[in-house]
């Protein structure tokens, strides 16, 4: 279960009666959107249904009988959050709304990358400036990965911007191979790797392009400095959204 100070209230009024539940604010949009793959009872206050839940006060058995065929919590919060409104507080709103944007530039900064500085990473206090001065504003109610094209589109008018992934070779040697290829391999997806006759390993990996400086940083702290690295420049192992 989740906070109360976490929760929003969704209300339902209907048939002379009005019934809510406290749930969690994004799990109550996928819920809406009939997409919601959770555990419900990790995404609510309390397991029970309300009259007012800011008072605490339950709604007549009878009444939930009536309008849901069952007076089983579990079974009732789901109608409830999909036939009825969501209910936010301007300072829930502002928090969701800083939330998802702290959310969107950090999924930026980890696929974006500069196309007029050699693909270079954008820090994220770049992102964080040229949104505020494209004048984009996160939607609260929407998920993330909604807004992203729409916060590219108002970014490249103020800075040069791609997603990209990259392909990057790295060698390790044979001193650091052992435990530092289990690190690098999860790092993104291991295109392939080939243990070399003196004990190093060549490990070949997609990932983010955003995330170049984080890899080499771990490159060099498993290998202790002494990791070999090169970018593949095949086209076809460079998907650019």
């Amino acid at each position: 279960m989740i906070s109360l100070d976490e929760a929003v209230t969704a209300r339902l009024e209907t048939h002379g009666e009005r019934f809510e539940v406290l749930v969690d604010p994004d799990a109550a949009l996928s819920i809406k959107r009939d997409d919601f793959e959770g555990d419900l009872e990790d995404v609510i206050a309390a397991e029970d249904v309300f009259e007012n839940a800011s008072r605490g006060d339950r709604p007549p058995e009878n009444a939930l009988e009536e309008v849901f065929g069952t007076t089983e919590p579990l079974e009732i919060i789901p109608e409830v959050i999909e036939q009825g409104e969501i209910q936010i507080t301007a300072d829930q709103r502002r928090e969701m709304q800083e939330r998802k944007h702290r959310e969107l530039v950090q999924r930026i900064t980890r696929n974006a990358v500069n196309p007029q500085m050699d693909d270079a990473p954008h820090p994220p206090d770049r992102i964080e400036s040229a949104l505020e001065e494209a004048g984009f504003q996160v939607d609260p109610m929407e998920p993330v990965e909604n807004q992203v094209d729409d916060a590219l589109d108002a970014l490249r008018p103020v800075i040069p911007i791609r997603f990209d992934e990259v392909t990057v070779a790295v060698q390790l040697p044979p001193e650091h191979a052992g435990s530092g290829q289990a690190q690098i391999r999860e790092f993104g997806d291991l295109e392939s790797e080939e243990w070399q006759s003196d004990g190093s390993w060549v490990g070949v990996l997609t990932f983010p392009a955003g995330l170049q400086n984080d890899f080499y940083g771990l490159a060099n702290e498993v290998s202790s400095g002494e990791a070999e690295t090169r970018i593949i420049k095949d086209e076809d192992d460079i998907k650019t959204r």
